[in-house]
């Protein structure tokens, strides 16, 4: 049975449960999302939900508080890490999109022979290896190299 990933962007923890795992008070965490620095989800209710990434950010926020960062440092910081993981996801998007259509491009699945004779499917760009076995050869038939 394959394991199931865990989404680390799910809002499932609420305020008592990530305050205990990020080792702050709750009061902090509320501030936290006053200032906007760290912004849970909210429930429909209004319930603040915290995730996986904000248990990791709200750690990375007490241990550059800790060394002398001021809080809009710490903003600033964060919505630049926040920027770089958006432009990751996309980066990976485009990246399945491109192997997508390379994929469906007439002609963009190569075949080959294999060493056996049997039919290989190569990727775009590769080329086969010839095989590098050296046979001498005279006049009048092959020569064994032990002889």
């Amino acid at each position: 049975m394959p394991e199931k990933e865990i989404d680390e962007d799910a809002p499932i923890f609420a305020i008592a449960v990530a305050a205990e795992l990020s080792k702050m008070h709750p009061q902090t965490l509320r501030q936290y999302d006053r200032l906007g620095l760290v912004v849970p989800a909210r429930t429909q209710g209004g319930s603040r939900r915290y995730s996986s990434r904000h248990v990791q950010q709200l750690r990375e926020v007490a241990r550059l508080s800790n060394e002398g960062m001021s809080l809009p440092a710490i903003a600033r910081l964060l919505a630049l890490e926040e920027r770089v993981h958006e432009l990751a996801r996309r980066v990976s998007d485009l990246e399945r999109q491109l192997m997508a259509e390379r994929q469906a491009r007439p002609g963009a699945r190569v075949f080959a022979a294999g060493a056996t004779g049997s039919v290989v499917t190569l990727r775009h760009g590769a080329r086969v290896r010839r095989a590098t076995d050296v046979v001498l050869w005279r006049p009048g038939g092959l020569l064994d190299p032990d002889d």
